[in-house]
């Protein structure tokens, strides 16, 4: 049942992508606000505090529900399970505009380029050529890739297995990183110690997905050089985490990312990534191709549990 949600849930939101205010981050954000607003009082034990109580109503509320739907008929609780991802994931409108950043690449429209991965990413990219809005643009798919897919999928099949429903892993895994990015992005210097146990919660929930995903890399791409920039490399990035993802995809593609890049007139160096070539627009593509045959092998290794379970 695990399996068959996922794949329905992938091609749902692969053909029918959500956009941001309709993405379960979008609907969350009010909800959230709520306790940022009645406990934010910029200490550290009042962040604990609203932390779990904001994030175990959605957690007991998606577990109660699956268990309620699988006693009355187990389709409902699988409708629920898809219905559950279809919300947390959100690769879709990246992977979309990642190809259509790629095609402005390749004729040579920077601008537009520039202008698709500046809405993709939030951020003014006007000083990047063209070798480093592709660069900008993989490093950011990698990102959404861990953030809308590896993640979901990987606290879905541990609460499936778990007897808990995959349903409230999917939902858990999107709550608690929406809740450090919104908080993060609302508080100011002084109020900084309020977001702190979320942002340690969030890495903690990251942690297995980051290292789950770069291992998938090294077995569907370039092993040696993956294991080589994880070892070697990864250290170097400012976020250990990011950089365990970044140089991992980097070794696997055979593409160098990191690299210098020019922010508000001023040359922002950056450790460097990888052991391939320089970046462009056909690495793009790669990059694609790697998350894609990631989420293949992740099916296949599901698909492999499933059958050992009912052969036993």
């Amino acid at each position: 049942m695990s399996l068959f949600s996922l794949i329905v849930a992938l091609l749902f939101e692969q053909l029918k992508p959500l956009h941001t205010r309709q993405h379960l981050s979008g609907w969350l954000s009010g909800y959230l606000e709520y306790f940022q607003q009645h406990f934010n009082s910029g200490e550290y034990s009042h962040g604990k505090a609203a932390w779990w109580l904001a994030i175990l109503p959605i957690l007991f509320a998606a577990t109660a529900v699956f268990w309620g739907l699988s006693y009355l008929h187990p389709i409902l609780a699988l409708l629920f399970n898809i219905l559950a991802l279809y919300l947390s994931f959100g690769f879709g409108r990246f992977s979309h505009g990642f190809t259509d950043i790629q095609q402005a690449l390749q004729s040579g429209k920077l601008v537009e380029a520039r202008a698709m991965l500046s809405a993709l990413c939030g951020k003014p990219v006007d000083e990047l050529n063209a070798e480093q809005v592709a660069c900008v643009t993989i490093e950011t798919s990698l990102l959404a890739a861990l953030q809308h897919l590896f993640g979901v999928i990987v606290w879905f099949v541990i609460f499936s297995l778990s007897g808990a429903g995959g349903a409230a892993g999917a939902l858990l895994y999107c709550a608690v990183r929406t809740l450090r990015t919104h908080w993060a992005d609302e508080l100011n210097e002084d109020e900084s110690k309020f977001c702190d146990y979320a942002c340690q919660m969030s890495v903690r929930i990251e942690w297995l997905p980051v290292r789950l995903t770069a291992a998938t890399f090294a077995i569907v791409g370039n092993f040696e050089d993956t294991v080589y920039c994880w070892r070697s490399q990864a250290a170097s990035w400012p976020d250990s985490e990011t950089g365990i993802l970044l140089a991992s995809a980097a070794g696997a593609s055979g593409v160098r990312l990191g690299l210098p890049v020019m922010q508000a007139g001023q040359r922002i160096e950056r450790a460097e990534l990888g052991v391939g070539e320089q970046t462009g627009s056909a690495a793009l593509q790669s990059t694609i191709r790697l998350v894609w045959r990631s989420v293949l092998f992740m099916m296949l290794m599901l698909f492999m549990l499933t059958l050992a379970s009912l052969l036993r």
